[in-house]
């Protein structure tokens, strides 16, 4: 396996547009979903901040089909989590792999990332914690545009960081939550959190 083409630092993006996203997985045999900060403003219907990557989500099963959707890109696991390496042909990558990055050939930046979603049977499981999960159906959804992360899933893995976008994504979509998500979000965060979260007062 060889490392990042040096020619292309990590921080070096020109990522799709949204449009672009939808146009190039039209049709895969696969479930995707936009994630990040994408997803916030599919939820929202409008923009809200600059972004300054792309990321999409699938399921961990379908990085084969994925594999071979983008055949005509370059692809890199990160293997271990903060480097990057050539994602093999047909390579099945392992458990701890999480996210892929990739751009077309001839582009000298980095145009899409893809994170791999962990499944036991019909459901979904996030890797930071197996109790956390739910049916595999309903991660996916559509809020009038393409496909994206259910707001609630990507408001709690935003919920990790507490950067200022993420806080900001937060902001924005509070008063739009419906009382199911409310909910969802409040006792997950409690699961994680149990010492407490700033979140969790203002989602009550």
């Amino acid at each position: 396996m060889t490392d990042v083409s040096p020619d292309i630092p990590y921080s070096r993006w020109r990522p799709l547009a949204v449009a672009e996203a939808a146009q190039l997985f039209n049709g895969a045999p696969f479930a995707w979903g936009l994630a990040g900060g994408y997803a916030v403003e599919q939820f929202l219907g409008r923009s809200i901040r600059e972004h300054g990557d792309l990321d999409v989500i699938i399921f961990r099963d379908a990085q084969l089909q994925l594999q071979g959707w983008l055949a005509d890109w370059l692809l890199y696991a990160a293997d271990p989590p903060g480097t990057l390496r050539t994602w093999a042909p047909g390579e099945l990558l392992p458990p701890h792999v999480h996210d892929i990055w990739g751009h077309r050939r001839g582009v000298a930046a980095w145009q899409l990332q893809v994170m791999l979603v962990d499944t036991w049977g019909r459901r979904w499981v996030s890797r930071h914690d197996r109790r956390i999960g739910g049916p595999r159906q309903d991660l996916i959804v559509s809020y009038g545009g393409p496909p994206c992360l259910r707001i609630e899933v990507q408001l709690l893995y935003k919920a990790r960081s507490l950067r200022p976008k993420d806080e900001l994504d937060f902001t924005a979509s509070l008063p739009h939550l419906p009382a199911p998500a409310r909910s969802w979000l409040r006792d997950r965060l409690r699961l994680l959190y149990p010492e407490g979260h700033p979140w969790i007062e203002r989602l009550g």
